[in-house]
């Protein structure tokens, strides 16, 4: 029965988001109603706000045991942008057994052993399967139960969260003793119109955010940090690639070097954080540039970014509200901790955002404390949310799954370890790889990538 699926989107505050949320829940109720149906209970998770990890799903296992235990059937996740066929989802899910532990979704797998996964299954890491969560995913409630027990005697440890797919397939797994991922072709992230779409449960129907016209080039200041030791290698790749689409750009150094040029700040580079560099940015952003810029981002000298697309990104923010953008990592979050944008992939700040940071007196413990932790900290205590996008990427294309790649037009990509970054660039972000069609996605010849 509908009403025994208890559905959860990963939803976010940030108020573009938010309203997908909103709008994707009452299209469920709407199908609900449709079919003479007792309505299914429809969650947000950042309305769950007892939890600041919220986002990383398993602090609320024993919430959803508690409150649904008895009277619920299936835990049914999906992002704001999974479009869902209720009919279909209902006969998808009658297949298997309620009273068994399941663990559902679509697959994804690595090809090779990858940092982000702390190079887990390294012999044959294609053994290793996680859901893809555009398709959506689900477990069963005595699985619910069983991750709520465990939870009880072995809290969830205080570290990072990177890659919550991927770590939430692995906690369930228990080293081989809890049930693997089972796939289900149903859970497709197929666009809605494609010919594939009428056997899924559910598509997934973005690629790439526009809501109207993309930012101006001149709403946007692109800085760069990079020191005496990368002159030479790595400020020729972003000029030979994404420089050209920045109107405004600086690149912070430990050197003025006239040649880029770079201005020095008068901070010296550590190897650990970039703490005390990235806050001396900020504080020229703001009392430096046209007060009539909203947007900052703050870039590696090895981040390979398409300024183009994230105009088109920024279409769908107000840069009136506090708006931290990026790829989100999570800190300590079973025990409270915070969720930072990781600073590799790229960190975008709307000017109110970084007003109110530095209004707060809130700044680094140390110079070369990590840059993006103590920004994460720093908005966590302002109550103000970091906002995710999963186009932003803290490593290179071959660290993701080609499939989970297909159905993303992604803004950026980091680090130039064994591979041509120029290449990387042309191949996956520049803007003459337009993006889509007609509404279909284009393919690219990413093989060799």
């Amino acid at each position: 029965e509908l009403k025994g699926i208890v559905f959860v989107i990963q939803s976010q505050s940030n108020s573009f988001h938010s309203k997908r949320a909103e709008d994707l829940k009452r299209d469920i109720l709407k199908q609900a109603v449709d079919l003479g149906k007792e309505l299914p209970t429809v969650l947000l998770i950042h309305q769950i706000d007892r939890h600041e990890g919220a986002w990383t799903i398993l602090p609320l296992m024993t919430d959803f045991s508690v409150t649904y235990g008895r009277n619920a059937s299936w835990i049914f996740f999906c992002e704001e942008d999974t479009r869902i066929q209720v009919v279909k989802l209902l006969e998808t899910l009658r297949r298997f057994d309620k009273s068994k532990e399941w663990f559902l979704g679509k697959a994804l797998y690595d090809e090779e052993s990858t940092i982000i996964h702390h190079y887990a299954f390294a012999e044959n890491p294609t053994v290793f399967k996680f859901p893809d969560f555009a398709a959506g995913w689900a477990l069963s409630i005595p699985l619910v139960n069983k991750l709520a027990k465990k939870l009880k005697s072995e809290p969830l440890k205080s570290d990072f969260t990177i890659d919550l797919k991927h770590e939430i397939a692995l906690y369930i797994w228990q080293k081989g003793e809890g049930p693997h991922l089972t796939p289900v072709p149903e859970f497709c992230t197929d666009d809605v119109n494609s010919y594939k779409a009428d056997d899924c449960a559910t598509t997934f129907s973005n690629f790439l955010p526009l809501c109207g016209e993309p930012v101006n080039k001149e709403d946007v200041f692109v800085a760069v940090k990079t020191c005496r030791k990368f002159h030479g290698d790595r400020i020729p790749v972003v000029k030979q690639t994404w420089e050209r689409e920045a109107a405004l750009i600086e690149y912070y150094s430990d050197y003025a070097d006239i040649s880029i040029p770079t201005i020095d700040l008068g901070i010296p580079n550590t190897d650990r954080g970039h703490c005390g560099k990235t806050f001396a940015i900020l504080e020229r952003f703001l009392n430096h540039t046209s007060p009539r810029t909203p947007w900052l981002v703050v870039v590696d000298d090895d981040t390979l970014i398409s300024i183009f697309r994230l105009r088109k990104l920024l279409s769908c923010y107000d840069p009136n509200e506090p708006v931290f953008l990026g790829e989100r990592y999570g800190y300590g979050l079973g025990t409270g901790g915070y969720s930072y944008i990781t600073g590799g992939g790229g960190m975008v700040f709307s000017r109110t955002a970084v007003q109110k940071l530095l209004a707060s007196k809130c700044r680094c413990y140390s110079m070369d404390a990590p840059d993006d932790m103590v920004l994460g900290m720093c908005f966590s205590g302002l109550g103000i949310p970091i906002t995710h996008s999963p186009l932003f990427h803290q490593a290179r294309p071959m660290d993701y799954p080609k499939d989970y790649l297909s159905h993303q037009i992604p803004v950026s990509f980091h680090k130039h370890w064994n591979i041509d970054p120029v290449k990387v660039y042309f191949t996956w972000l520049a803007p003459n790889t337009e993006e889509s069609r007609n509404g279909k996605k284009v393919g690219y010849n990413r093989e060799d990538l």
